[in-house]
């Protein structure tokens, strides 16, 4: 039987409404990889997007990093004031790293703070070789967690995220690492919250600052970057007395990660509780992005940002404002808005519009080497913790090197050197030492905690080692 004229016309009207109320959102959404929101009381995911797909965690490694040492603190293997040894080989890891000098002793309390808001490459391998015993016996633990808690994307080959390709995990699996961290360790919440730190003199920034600082009830948790990856962020919120988790890979650029992140709340607050519980998601899989991944998805520009997270237009029109789709919307946007003087973006004004104007002032916590020592958490029935009682702290050994790493770092030098050798008629040239680098003997002057030109180093964006 087939529909009257008039009702295949209210059916038509009804479609292209339907369409203009949702088009949009994906729009606004079509450079971001994968995405996943999830109630933290009821496991219910609110809204995702390839939330099963194979990604690369990047600097979000540092969240199982962090589970594993608060794990071991819990069972009386290590407290927070258990001492962390700067290694020969932590200190040669990439940055972004803090650079201390082979050696330095911390806490364990210091280490976690420096890894989740400084996202030191350099100290999370150190604060896995003090919990593991060796980088290699710490990832084992990472890949031992993962499974227990059920993620099953994720392998883990390094504690902090550095490019490898065998490294990965999916926005899923990452959403569980959070809430799994929120659940079992709730008293280590304070850790995921702080803007920035002050070591000493040097005032060192979180790359999730401004998503604390500005988004109401903003309590956590943890960015990263790789070029293979893009722009992750492991976010959440708490208003009116529910939590919601967050978990965003491969933004274009970390304001694109935030102002989708803020969106994504936004809108999950608005819905209810109810759906897919995160532990039964499932899905295809699919391959991890394709080598140099941050080159194809760049950075959108200033009228891209306005278009797709200018709040003052979610408020004033809602998705309707936008039902052109994304072309359009960016022509709608009037730049006299936010644009200084001189014709550049008012990046001030585009924060205050996509994020919300801060709302807390930015104070950074103070860290320091502490007092470190080899004492467990008090009452613990572990065995293992007599055996870190009975040594002095002075006398904690330097935790060996992973072999793997350090042969790939090997092969690499050598290879380095035969190609300069061609470069100059293959007149062997002497090895080259990195200054800075733990072989350079003019790499710490006497008493110096920093190694020369290596302290508060930041993140440069490096190939993968596979590619």
């Amino acid at each position: 039987m087939s529909a009257s004229p008039t009702g295949r016309l209210s059916l038509i009207c009804l479609t292209v409404l339907t369409f203009m109320l949702f088009a949009p959102a994906d729009s606004a959404r079509a450079d971001i990889g994968a995405y996943i929101l999830v109630d933290a009381q009821t496991g219910a995911v609110l809204e995702q997007k390839n939330a099963t797909r194979k990604w690369y965690p990047a600097s979000l490694t540092k969240l199982m990093t962090a589970y594993v040492t608060f794990k071991a603190i819990k069972e009386g293997r290590a407290s927070l004031n258990s001492a962390v040894v700067q290694s020969a080989n932590s200190a040669s890891e990439p940055p972004s790293k803090m650079g201390f000098k082979v050696g330095t002793r911390f806490t364990v309390d210091t280490a976690l703070k420096i890894i989740l808001i400084k996202s030191a490459n350099d100290v999370a391998v150190a604060l896995g070789e003090a919990i593991g015993g060796s980088e290699s016996a710490f990832i084992a633990m990472m890949n031992a967690e993962a499974k227990r808690l059920g993620m099953t994307a994720t392998h883990f080959n390094n504690p902090h995220g550095l490019p490898d390709n065998g490294q990965i995990s999916s926005a899923r699996d990452m959403a569980i690492l959070a809430l799994a961290l929120r659940r079992d360790f709730p008293q280590a919440q304070t850790y995921y919250n702080h803007p920035g730190l002050r070591f000493g003199k040097k005032t060192l920034r979180s790359a999730n600052r401004e998503f604390l600082l500005r988004v109401p009830g903003a309590n956590g948790m943890k960015t990263g970057y790789i070029c293979n990856s893009g722009y992750n962020v492991a976010a959440s919120v708490t208003r009116r007395g529910r939590t919601l988790v967050a978990v965003v890979m491969g933004a274009g650029s970390g304001l694109e990660r935030t102002a989708f992140a803020r969106q994504l709340f936004d809108e999950g607050f608005r819905k209810g509780r109810r759906g897919t519980n995160i532990a039964s998601l499932s899905g295809p899989m699919g391959n991890p992005p394709a080598n140099g991944y941050c080159r194809r998805n760049k950075s959108p520009g200033a009228k891209t940002y306005m278009a797709r997270y200018d709040m003052e237009n979610e408020k004033r029109g809602g998705f309707l404002f936008f039902a052109g789709g994304k072309d359009a919307k960016e022509a709608d946007v009037d730049e006299s808005g936010f644009k200084l003087s001189n014709g550049k973006p008012d990046w001030a004004k585009i924060l205050d519009r996509t994020l919300g104007p801060r709302r807390i002032a930015y104070k950074p916590i103070q860290v320091a080497l502490g007092n470190p020592t080899a004492t467990p958490s008090p009452g613990s029935s572990d065995p293992a913790a007599a055996v870190l009682v009975s040594i002095p702290a002075e006398d904690v050994p330097l935790p060996v090197a992973n072999p793997v790493r350090r042969a790939e770092r090997e092969i690499r030098v050598r290879l380095e050197e035969t190609a300069a050798a061609s470069a100059v008629g293959a007149i062997p040239q002497a090895p080259t030492i990195r200054p800075g680098s733990a072989a350079d003997p003019g790499s710490a002057a006497p008493g110096a905690l920093f190694r020369k030109g290596l302290d508060f180093t930041v993140p440069v964006p490096s190939k993968s080692p596979r590619k």
